[in-house]
């Protein structure tokens, strides 16, 4: 089964980006909008993972996340991979304390736990809005929201998540964690 990892923003700051690009959904013909539904941000993507391995993963993903603190982040800018010019993906990105290091602890438990395929890309914290079959140049799309700045919000939890392809992908819940209280002060 296709497996990854994964941060859920609260409803309310979904609603924040929603808006924001709301105008420019359909404006760029290349671009195909997933649905809302779908919206998350990928922590590490592990690939065709054997269901023999899923007890390991899930007890080797739940020690790597409580060993990290809930992190305050906020959406703030849009980006494309590879590039603006060239892009096949539309993203929003983010700032703040995300969690690299969660990341890298989540991936390399995923590992010892059989999930050979995981992504070794390097972690680039963004929220996948829009993709492209053909590179588009989106520097005008990024350039007309480049005002948005969304409310800060608390990633507390991450999310194992199956991933189903077909003419509609469809993703679903296998469990969640709670990351550790987010330090005072």
């Amino acid at each position: 089964m296709r497996l990854f990892a994964a941060v859920v923003p609260p409803a309310e700051v979904l609603d924040e980006l929603e808006r924001a690009i709301a105008p420019h959904v359909g404006q760029v013909p290349e671009l195909r909008w997933p649905d809302r539904a779908t919206w998350h941000v990928t922590l590490a993507f592990f690939g065709d993972v054997p269901e023999r391995a899923l007890p390991d993963l899930r007890t080797r993903l739940a020690r790597a996340v409580a060993r990290h603190p809930a992190a305050r982040l906020a959406f703030t800018g849009f980006g494309a991979f590879s590039s603006l010019r060239r892009a096949r993906v539309f993203w929003a990105g983010l700032s703040g304390d995300l969690m690299n290091r969660l990341a890298d602890s989540v991936k390399a438990g995923a590992r010892r736990a059989g999930a050979s395929q995981t992504d070794e890309k390097r972690f680039h914290p963004h929220l996948t809005l829009a993709r492209a079959k053909a590179e588009t140049d989106l520097r005008p799309l990024a350039e007309s929201l480049s005002g948005f700045s969304g409310s800060p919000w608390r990633a507390e939890t991450v999310r194992l998540v199956k991933s189903e392809l077909g003419a509609q992908v469809r993703y679903e819940s296998l469990d969640e964690w709670d990351l550790a209280p987010a330090p005072r002060g």
